[in-house]
Parts: structure tokens; sequence; C-alpha cells
């Protein structure tokens, strides 16, 4: 079977993760915001944004290696979960440490608790076999569709459960703690090889060097993704950080789930046919217009009925949401949009582009952010989202062109 064949597939299996996944968060949203309170989503959020810059802080760019690679991998899987064993030791001890410092930073006392709870998730994901990636470098679409909706079906179902009996934002922890535990226990019984607790040095230094940029990506990426919900939780507090949040939940999941979809697809299809440029430009641009018209559609739709999909999704407790909502569906659509082109450079092993990009939009949200949020508030926050995400286009443009030529 051809790759056109392949990729189009695969994207009908990740679409139909993407939605059903998605579809799962819309219902469990919908419920938990008839539970809980905008300030206890706020304070989950806090939990959420410290976890999520440590594993950021500390990523290796081990999964992109070992898709990257055209050799077998078998011999890394040892390295690498040892090395990911560690940095989630490592992580886990830091948020259990800084957690009343964290709690200070963003003046909620409160948010402790949830914050020692949450040192556990990664502790436990450093256990996870990086074989699992097999699936998507071998581009078996559908078992990766199964194997990861069956997960997200189990961290939801844990998270409302526990809700609803504890009324306590510790039950969406709690989901992920078991969703993970659950996730390590079927690494090791579906793939293979088991990995043991040898560590080649040689094999570390090759897995680090090529990952060095992902790392700065991510690292730039995750600023960029939560500079905003950061100023937000410090400058006007865990209520509207929770109606930021979950109004960016709910504005992002059409444009950028669409994106995902293909870029999840198109990256593995890249780096396949990597070689032939000729290729690579017939399917970067089929990707780019067919990526443009969905998520134009999607985006149009949130920022025409925001009320109305609040009143669905979130209750009447979420009005206050509805002009952010309709900010960050354009912000939604503009990522989606730009977001496209990184799969094509990881495909062609250009990580540094990816690096510089995410840097340029991390740079800018930091420089418009603080200002913008004094200015407008809450509002603030999304302009400064939509103009970051807009300094990017120029330079995605110009090294795409550069290469496709």
């Amino acid at each position: 079977m051809g790759y056109f064949q392949t990729a189009l597939r695969g994207i009908k299996w990740m679409a139909a993760l993407r939605v059903s996944t998605r579809g799962l968060v819309i219902v469990k949203t919908a419920i938990l915001a008839r539970i809980l309170l905008p300030s206890q989503f706020g304070i989950y959020g806090i939990a959420t944004i410290v976890l999520g810059f440590l594993e950021t802080l500390t990523e290796t760019g081990i999964n992109i290696f070992l898709i990257q690679k055209k050799e077998n991998v078998d011999d890394y899987v040892d390295s690498a979960w040892v090395v990911s064993v560690v940095r989630g030791m490592l992580i886990s001890f830091a948020i259990f440490i800084f957690a009343p410092f964290i709690a200070n930073f963003f003046n909620s006392p409160n948010s402790i608790s949830i914050l020692y709870l949450t040192s556990i998730v990664p502790l436990i994901r450093g256990f996870i076999n990086p074989a699992c990636v097999k699936f998507q470098k071998r581009l078996q679409f559908n078992k990766q569709f199964y194997y990861e909706a069956s997960l997200f079906f189990i961290d939801t179902l844990i998270a409302v459960l526990l809700a609803f009996l504890t009324r306590s934002e510790n039950s969406l922890v709690w989901g992920m703690i078991i969703a993970t535990s659950i996730e390590v226990i079927l690494s090791f019984l579906i793939f293979s090889p088991k990995p043991k607790f040898l560590l080649n040095l040689a094999k570390v230094k090759e897995v680090v060097g090529k990952g060095k940029w992902i790392t700065g990506a991510s690292i730039f990426n995750y600023l960029f993704e939560n500079v905003d919900d950061i100023f937000v939780g410090r400058l006007l507090g865990t209520q509207s950080l929770g109606f930021y949040q979950q109004a960016y939940k709910v504005a992002s999941i059409p444009a950028s789930e669409v994106g995902e979809v293909f870029n999840k697809v198109t990256f593995p299809v890249y780096t396949a046919i990597g070689g032939d440029i000729k290729r690579v430009k017939t399917a970067f641009l089929k990707t780019l217009l067919v990526i443009t018209t969905f998520v134009a559609l999607f985006g149009a739709f949130v920022f025409y009925y925001p009320v109305q999909i609040i009143m669905i999704i979130l209750g009447n407790n979420w009005l206050f949401a509805v002009p952010i909502l309709q900010i960050l569906a354009i912000y939604g659509v503009i990522k989606a949009i730009s977001n496209s082109f990184f799969s094509l450079f990881l495909g062609i092993e250009k990580q540094k582009i990816v690096t510089l990009t995410t840097f340029i939009r991390a740079l800018v949200l930091g420089i418009v952010i603080y200002p913008l949020i004094t200015i407008f508030g809450i509002l603030g926050a999304g302009y400064a989202a939509i103009i970051a995400t807009l300094s990017s286009l120029p330079i995605l443009t110009y090294f795409t062109w550069k290469y496709l030529r």
C-alpha cells in the first residue's frame, strides 16, 4: 500500500481517536462544570501548569528520536526507559518539595494538597515502556486508537465518579494516577522488548544529542502554551484561571484537534518519504489546504455561537467566559494552521526550525502578555496568544519555501 493510502487510513483512525477522546473531554467537562466551581478548576489548573512545566523542562525527545530512527530501535529501549524512570523521579521530587512555594506564588494555599497528589503522576509515568511508540512508528494507527482511547476513557470515568462522590478537584488528579498506572501495565504486556534497568551511555548520548532541539522546542512551546495561564492565575486569581482554561479547552478543541489528527499521521509519513522532496511538497500542500478548510469552519462555528456552546457544555455559571471564548476561537484556528508546519520539519529532521519558531512565539507572548492583561483583563491573555502565534507564520513560511523549492 502506498504512503497516500496509508496516510489516509491513519487519518481516519486518528480522527476517530481524537473525536472519541475529545468527545469524552466535552462530556467530562460538562459534568464536572456542574459539580465543581470555577475556582476548583483553577486550583487543578495550577497543578497541571506545574506538572507540564517540569515534564517539558526535562523533555528528552526520546519518542521523537525512536520514531525518526530508520533502523531497529530495540537496542535503545533499555537506556530510554532508565532515563525516563530517573526523569519521573526527579519531577516528582521537585513538585513535592516546591509545592508550598508554588501555592504561595499563585496566592492559593488550597492548592498545596493537590500539588502533593500530582507529584505521584510523573513518578508512575516514568515507568511506561518506551517501545509504546511502535504503533505510531509502524503506522498502526488502528491499534493506537484502541490503546489510547481506552486509557482516556478510564481517566474520564474515574475523575467523574470521584468528583460526584467527593466534590473535590483532587478527583481529576486521581483519574490521571489510575489511568497512568494502567498504561504502565499495558505498555509491558503489549509492547516488546520489555525494558530492563540497563544504561548504555553511548546510546543515551546519541538520544540526548538528537533530542536537544526537541527539548528546546518543548520548553519554548510550553511557555507559549502556558505563560498566559500563569499570568492569569497570578494576576487575576484561580477563579479567572478556571474560566480562562475551560474557555481555552472548548475553543481550541475543534480547530486544534483537526490539526493534531493530521500532524500525528503526517509526521511519520514525512519521515518515510523525506528523501523525495516532490512527494513531500505534494503531501504537505494537500494537508495544509485540508487543515485550513476544516479549522476555519470549526473556528467560525465557535465564534458565532459562543453562548449556546457555553450553555450546553459548561452551564449558566460559566457565561462570563463567552467573550474570551470568541477570542480563543480565532487563536485556535491560527494555531492549528501554523502547527501543521511542525510535522513537516520534524519529519525531515529539521528540529532547529521548530525550536526557533517556538522560541519566537514564547518571546513575543512574554513581551505582550503583561501589558495586555493589565489593560484588557482576561481578554488580554487571548489577544496576546493571537499576536504571538501570528508572529511565527512568516518564519514558518520562509523555511518551508526554502526547503520545498
